[in-house]
């Protein structure tokens, strides 16, 4: 299905934070494996456990879980990232394990510039000790296409309303004292007018 008006709904997680067998669903990549359940119908508690046993037991490092610090930070990398490679970004958010962006891209190949967006992230990161090695990111990430306006409209606002969750998110409802926003970010080397849309 060909998108709106070229806006993807891109959602990724932090490495080792949502693995095959996982309690909240999951995925085989393009579906070799039919599972039971996604994250809104859970499958019965400890259905999968050997398979996130053996997940676990797989994995080359520490699941990665970012702090205040590290959000803002990945927030910004990863909106600097989409800015010098003029991709339009309407809306953007980081957790302590997920990231989700509303973006524009042209060429159709939303997994192609989130996975440089990461991969610049981590590097930027891991230059100034805020990542470890191996970097941030869980391999690929699903993107939606956005089928119209209103979809536009409900995605933005589901992206926003991780704010409430404790989530960075760019641009913000508001400017809240209490966690840190863009507003300090020095993108000057970038003009912002490529980037956000009303």
């Amino acid at each position: 299905m060909n998108p709106w008006e070229d806006w993807y709904h891109i959602m990724c997680h932090t490495y080792g934070t949502w693995l095959p067998g996982d309690e909240r669903g999951f995925r085989s990549r393009h579906h070799r494996e039919h599972v039971d359940g996604d994250y809104k119908n859970p499958p019965p508690a400890g259905f999968y456990s050997d398979r996130l046993e053996q997940s676990k037991r797989l994995m080359k490092r520490d699941a990665v879980y970012l702090d205040l610090d590290q959000q803002r930070r990945a927030v910004e990398e990863l909106t600097k990232s989409f800015l010098k490679w003029k991709i339009e970004l309407k809306r953007l958010s980081v957790d302590r394990v997920h990231a989700h962006a509303l973006a524009k891209i042209i060429d159709h190949d939303p997994r192609r510039w989130m996975g440089i967006a990461k991969k610049e992230c981590s590097a930027y990161m891991k230059r100034d000790g805020l990542a470890p090695q191996g970097g941030l990111w869980a391999v690929r990430c699903e993107c939606k296409p956005i089928n119209d306006r209103r979809h536009l409209e409900n995605v933005d606002k589901y992206i926003l309303d991780h704010d409430q969750q404790g989530a960075i998110v760019h641009p913000p409802r508001e400017i809240n004292a209490d966690r840190p926003s863009m507003v300090n970010w020095d993108l000057s080397a970038i003009n912002p007018a490529n980037f956000l849309i009303e």
